[in-house]
């Protein structure tokens, strides 16, 4: 039997029907990215309903951000305190560019130049203390927890608990839940996971009161960012150093959002003359790329091969761009600057809680302030300034939260402040 093989024509219009039905059943196959999509009943269809956003983001430039109709936005959300240098900067760009036309990963089987860069210099800015990086802040205080709780059955006889403080927010893995001291967090979750305990924020004799000699370690936050910015009392955290120090236990300092010069000090916990035994860090480490770190004094330095791990963490691009923001953050400045900044921002909204008086008090350190409402109206307040061109937060329903980049510039707080006032007034 002779069979006739396909001309070349018809052997190319069998290839391209083909790829049509398959372009058809599969169309992200090809790149639409100069289409006009809708994104948002593509997010209801293809994404889990974790979320309830409706704003399409397309790019950023400094403290501005562009939706997917060009409209342009003030950003004092940045990326929920993780922007530190606003978006797209140059130094940021430039790492990540340089470092994937050279490595972009090869696990942590193998030592890999920017991550050993990156932990130089933040054993420099911490004052010695030695880096283990992840990819989140909730892996950052995993990691501290294990080192704690290997702390305590080391040092202490098997003590294995963690005592956090109510109000503060560790993060959402079953073990960070089970540390953040805010029911709304906790409820669907339980039974919870055992070891943690919380005690009321800047209350010494409550903490002293909480240990036992199951305790291993605390976990705090010096500025509080999730539960609404609350500064801790210098006063309260000495006396919990010292308590610490007197019945060896293991002092976390949680500066996934207080930290990288964001209250005007490179670590929050340097303006209440403490040094803390581990310090976990995210968010703003490298300006946008996902990263976390666990850092370690000497103390409570044991870890061993063998003993914690991760495969991406500390990858040769989040390294490079979390190195190419500390030395920006330094080199220009930018520490000294977010002081200035909220010292400002400060004055501002202490202007504007005088003309409304639904506003009942003003807190916070460098660039992260806040502001409570004397009624549960913050997503109103929210919805109002989205509609003229302005990114603010929430802490809870009567909160007002500011995290701007900390590049922000006195003209921008001031057309904040403008878009503010007209959003309350047209409440």
């Amino acid at each position: 039997m002779t069979t006739t093989k396909p001309s070349a024509a018809e052997t190319a219009a069998t290839i391209g029907a083909n790829r049509d039905q398959l372009i058809q059943k599969h169309p992200w196959l090809v790149d639409q990215s100069l289409s006009k999509r809708d994104w948002m009943a593509m997010e209801r269809q293809f994404y889990q309903a974790t979320f309830k956003r409706s704003l399409v983001m397309e790019r950023g430039q400094g403290v501005r951000v562009y939706d997917d109709n060009g409209r342009e936005y003030l950003d004092l959300v940045a990326g929920i305190a993780t922007n530190v240098l606003g978006h797209a900067h140059p130094n940021v760009v430039r790492a990540i560019q340089q470092q994937a036309s050279q490595l972009i990963h090869v696990s942590n089987l193998y030592i890999n130049e920017r991550q050993v860069e990156l932990a130089e210099a933040l054993y420099d800015l911490s004052g010695g203390m030695r880096s283990f990086f992840s990819n989140s802040g909730a892996e950052a205080n995993e990691g501290a927890i294990k080192l704690a709780r290997k702390f305590g059955r080391v040092n202490r006889n098997g003590a294995y608990e963690i005592i956090s403080m109510d109000r503060s927010f560790h993060g959402r893995t079953l073990a960070t839940t089970s540390a953040t001291g805010q029911q709304k967090y906790q409820d669907t979750w339980r039974p919870l996971a055992d070891g943690f305990k919380q005690v009321p924020f800047n209350d010494l004799d409550a903490l002293k009161a909480a240990t036992t000699e199951k305790t291993a370690g605390v976990l705090i936050e010096a500025v509080q960012g999730e539960g609404g910015i609350y500064p801790a009392s210098t006063e309260y955290m000495q006396g919990l150093r010292a308590w610490c120090d007197e019945h060896n236990l293991i002092l976390i300092c949680d500066e996934v959002q207080a930290g990288m010069g964001r209250t005007g000090k490179f670590f929050s916990w340097e303006h209440m003359g403490i040094i803390p035994d581990i310090v976990t860090m995210a968010k703003g480490l490298a300006g946008g790329v996902p990263i976390g770190a666990m850092l370690a004094a000497k103390r409570a330095d044991i870890f061993e091969p063998g003993d914690h791990g991760t495969t991406f963490g500390g990858n040769p691009i989040a390294c490079a761009a979390g190195l190419a923001t500390l030395r920006t953050i330094v080199g220009e400045g930018l520490v000294e600057h977010a002081a200035e900044m909220g010292d400002y921002l400060h004055g501002r909204l202490e202007q504007l809680a005088q003309k409304h008086d639904i506003i009942t008090g003003t807190r916070g350190l460098g660039l992260m302030r806040a502001f409570d409402l004397s009624e549960a109206r913050a997503q109103d307040i929210m919805d109002r300034a989205l509609e003229r061109g302005l990114l603010i937060t929430n802490a809870g329903l009567s909160t007002i939260r500011f995290v701007p980049p900390l590049i922000i510039q006195p003209s921008d707080l001031d057309e904040a402040i403008e878009k503010l006032d007209a959003a309350f007034s047209a409440l």
